[in-house]
């Protein structure tokens, strides 16, 4: 009824309410963009470690891959 008198209506509860959703969005929206960014590092991280991990399997079949080529391996590669 203030309205009708000439007053303004009491929006107080509304705007906080309003400001408060808008916060709780935001946050949310950040914290999924978060998420996203740490998922597509760990998905790249394991692209990588797959395109890479590969290389060494040419040697895989020598008895002694701590110490290097065999002998017999170096006879072979000159």
């Amino acid at each position: 009824m203030s309205s009708l008198m000439g007053g303004k209506p009491d929006t107080s509860a509304a705007e906080e309410s309003l400001r408060l959703q808008r916060q709780q969005t935001a946050d949310a929206t950040k914290r999924l963009e978060e998420e996203k960014r740490d998922k597509s590092e760990t998905m790249s991280a394991k692209r990588k470690a797959l395109r890479g991990g590969g290389s060494r399997m040419l040697l895989a079949d020598r008895l002694t891959p701590e110490t290097g080529l065999d002998d017999e391996y170096k006879k072979t590669l000159g």
